[in-house]
């Protein structure tokens, strides 16, 4: 046992029923920063961040009290806590076992910061080369765009300039009928414009969502563990309270995660100044065979003019930003037939909602 505790690569706790921690591997230490000396005999919550922290204790009541197993045996990606405060996340698999009349319970650790930190990179290239893509295609786009207005914008001009003239010169009855079928070549080749736009429109939105039915605690989890890759802030408190009645959900994984990642990161980059960090999540079922999700923050909130073109593009906050992120957002959720909006968290900060279809409902599975 000894042997394996010094030896294996992922971080090894072992707890009692009580949730006191029995021993530390090697690799615990190194993860967490503590020795084996400073933890064994005290309470395995302190390497979690509020608020597992002060429920961790009630969880192992219920499971001890039930049987209901909610992460024994069930692999799960959570947030762990560094000596120094700083939270990362981790992959947590726990087994239980008898020792004589003994019972206890033993952790195996996987530290996800560099394996989310590659994700990133990849996704990050991914997103170069769609970029690289749909700059390349959008090129050849508009020289055939510029091409195909030319036409009708160049009549409207003709058409314009010779009722202008003729009104000028002589404006009688044959003069007026004239300018009359002059306008309505106008009208046409404007009608002709717009199609020529909207193609335009249908071809950047274009794009099919592959949804399937997804657990959004799972969902919620793996994204909010990726968006707090780096957010190293020991001050920053987040409260995960998912309805488990309304976890099945009907999404494209990828893209809702990448909305709820957006939604985090802009929380936590809001409360940079305040002096409360709290970043809270929770779900409830809607009307009409929906759930929502909410972001909420207790940073300084959203100014009237802002929050009136909030989803727009090139609309930020931030000086650096482009303004992309929440009208990309907008666009992911619409296409999953739900909406986005903002007003006040209870925490004092913003409050980001979407909805997303209700797999278990009616209207979904009609």
């Amino acid at each position: 046992m000894r042997s394996i505790l010094e030896t294996a690569p992922d971080a090894i706790i072992v707890i009692d029923v009580k949730g006191y921690m029995l021993s530390f591997s090697a690799s615990a230490e190194r993860m967490f920063g503590y020795s084996e000396a400073e933890v064994v005999g005290e309470n395995v919550s302190m390497l979690m961040p509020s608020p597992d922290r002060e429920r961790h204790d009630g969880y192992l009541e219920r499971y001890m009290r039930t049987g209901e197993r909610r992460i024994i045996g069930i692999g799960r990606v959570l947030t762990a806590r560094h000596r120094d405060g700083t939270t990362f996340p981790i992959e947590l698999s726990v087994g239980e076992a008898r020792i004589g009349d003994d019972r206890v319970f033993t952790g195996f650790i996987r530290d996800l910061t560099e394996r989310q930190q590659a994700e990133l990179r990849i996704h990050d290239l991914q997103s170069v080369l769609a970029h690289v893509q749909r700059v390349s295609e959008m090129g050849t786009l508009a020289t055939s765009l510029a091409h195909e207005l030319n036409q009708p914008l160049t009549a409207i001009a003709n058409y314009v300039e010779t009722a202008r003239d003729l009104l000028q010169e002589r404006p009688d009855e044959e003069t007026l009928e004239i300018v009359r079928e002059a306008l309505s070549e106008c009208a046409s080749q404007s009608v002709r414009a717009g199609q020529i736009v909207r193609r335009l429109r249908d071809f950047i939105s274009r794009g099919e969502t592959e949804q399937r039915i997804e657990s959004l605690q799972r969902l919620v989890t793996e994204a909010s563990a990726l968006a707090l890759v780096g957010a190293g802030d020991q001050d920053l408190e987040v409260d995960v309270q998912l309805d488990p009645t309304a976890d099945k959900v009907l999404v494209d994984r990828i893209q809702i995660q990448q909305v709820v990642l957006n939604l985090i990161r802009n929380a936590i980059e809001a409360m940079e100044e305040s002096a409360v960090k709290r970043l809270m999540i929770y779900s409830e079922r809607e009307a009409g065979g929906f759930i929502r999700l909410t972001v909420a923050d207790s940073g300084p909130g959203l100014s009237e003019e802002v929050a009136e073109r909030l989803f727009e593009p090139f609309r930020s906050t931030k000086a650096t930003g482009m303004g992309l992120g929440l009208s990309i957002s907008a666009t992911i959720v619409s296409a999953h037939g739900g909406r986005i909006w903002a007003d006040s968290s209870k925490l004092g900060g913003t409050a980001f909602h979407f909805t997303i279809v209700d797999a278990d409902s009616e209207e979904a599975q009609a």
